[in-house]
């Protein structure tokens, strides 16, 4: 069975909206039948799977269609293997779930039924000749595209530089209820503690900024202390400064310890003086002091962003056991996207991107593969010379080493890419 995305392009898509398709002819027996008023959907799973099709036919009659019997499917027509829709005349059962009906242009709210969102659109995908429901689209994009406006849209999104699709994904909706007549719009998220392990920090975050702030405070203490530091991260500073005013300073100096300095000070940066004050005194001296340098433009010395926090390997691995032990190594670590090769003395030898490990031989040994001409910063290079490095070469990160090639840490485009005001005022 093929979805096939145009009339004269015969490709099988993966992937469409229901606004693509609701509405749209129904050809039957080469004739149009009616047209595509409903999506019949089941919950049998993490992914809900559409089992029916709710045609609307003409003088009032409906067709419920088996999804088996659907030959294609595109934005402009559905075309059934059957000669006649006759024989499929009747409504769906009333335990049905409807996209349409049920799910499209409901609220959707949060755990505690406060609301959060417009259902705006729904994400179907295409696996192994299944349809299969994957996310909601509460974006204003998704209105932008339902309207027909899809071309204004990519537009303003461009010029926003913001993603255009922001969705969630069914996992996160909790199920609906088994009388579902009497379901009177609102989905529901399961944004429970033991689910969030799976979002990324940044989609974490994006939810986290749409809910109450009382919620929000719930869901986030809820979280590890390392995704917990890794979501704060990503949270709008203004977002940020409530999380952290509403909990125990020292739960905040936790998550700024698992931090880099530059990371904790741009979070402390967001803080009263006497806040930030009173949780630098709670975290490692030495740690704290380059944070304060930091936050006072002193940061003259590179080795003030420096992070221990990085993978490295002897250069007699071979490749098999890098990347046996690399999940282990790369784990709470704040660079991994480059293996730094180092002697038992932290000598720096060569560094190897991880993308290049992934592709090389398994028996070959990683002085075989790194790059020796490893380009560093010093211990007392300045801020403007990292800066000046990362844009030359577009490095993820630099590693600091000195005369004698000792590895003493090193530094994140992140962290520096966001001062470069500081040395440019």
């Amino acid at each position: 069975m093929d979805l096939i995305a145009t009339e004269t392009k015969p490709l099988t898509k993966q992937a469409f909206f229901l606004s693509e398709i609701l509405d749209v002819k129904v050809i039957s027996g080469g004739k149009k039948s009616g047209k595509l008023d409903d999506v019949v959907i089941k919950e049998n799973g993490t992914l809900p799977v559409v089992t029916h099709f709710v045609i609307a036919r003409p003088f009032g009659e409906t067709a419920v269609i088996p999804w088996e019997t659907v030959q294609s499917l595109n934005s402009k027509e559905m075309i059934l293997n059957v000669d006649d829709l006759g024989a499929f005349t009747g409504k769906p059962d009333d335990n049905a779930v409807l996209l349409r009906d049920h799910i499209l242009d409901k609220k959707a709210i949060d755990m505690d039924g406060r609301e959060m969102e417009v259902v705006y659109d729904v994400k179907l995908v295409l696996r192994e000749n299944k349809l299969y429901v994957s996310e909601v689209d509460l974006s204003r994009y998704g209105l932008l595209r339902r309207m027909g406006l899809t071309k204004l849209a990519d537009f303003i999104y461009k010029l926003a530089d913001r993603i255009q699709e922001q969705t969630i994904s069914w996992a996160y909706i909790q199920p609906l209820p088994e009388d579902i007549g009497s379901f009177r719009g609102n989905l529901k998220f399961k944004v429970l503690k033991e689910k969030l392990a799976d979002l990324h920090p940044v989609d974490l975050a994006d939810i986290l900024e749409e809910m109450d702030p009382d919620q929000r405070v719930e869901v986030f203490e809820g979280l590890d202390p390392e995704q917990a530091s890794d979501t704060l991260e990503e949270i709008d500073p203004n977002v940020q400064r409530d999380l952290v005013e509403s909990m125990k300073v020292e739960k905040v100096a936790q998550l700024i310890d698992q931090m880099t300095t530059g990371q904790a000070a741009d979070v402390l940066s967001i803080l009263s003086a006497s806040e930030a004050n009173e949780i630098l005194k709670l975290l490692d001296p030495e740690n704290a002091v380059k944070i304060r340098a930091i936050m006072d433009h002193h940061e003259e010395n590179i080795l003030d962003f420096a992070t221990q926090e990085y993978v490295a390997f002897p250069q007699d691995y071979t490749v098999e056991r890098a990347i046996d032990e690399y999940k282990t190594a790369a784990r709470g670590k704040d660079v991994v996207m480059y293996i730094y090769v180092l002697d038992e003395k932290k000598h720096l030898l060569g560094v190897i991107d991880i993308k290049e490990l992934l592709i090389a031989d398994d028996k070959a040994f990683l002085k075989d593969i790194m790059v020796a001409n490893v380009h560093t910063l010093e211990p007392d290079s300045t801020l403007k010379e990292a800066y000046e490095k990362f844009a030359r070469y577009d490095y993820r990160a630099i590693p600091i080493s000195d005369d004698n090639y000792v590895m003493y840490g090193c530094v994140t485009y992140r962290d520096i890419v966001g001062l470069k005001h500081r040395f440019l005022e």
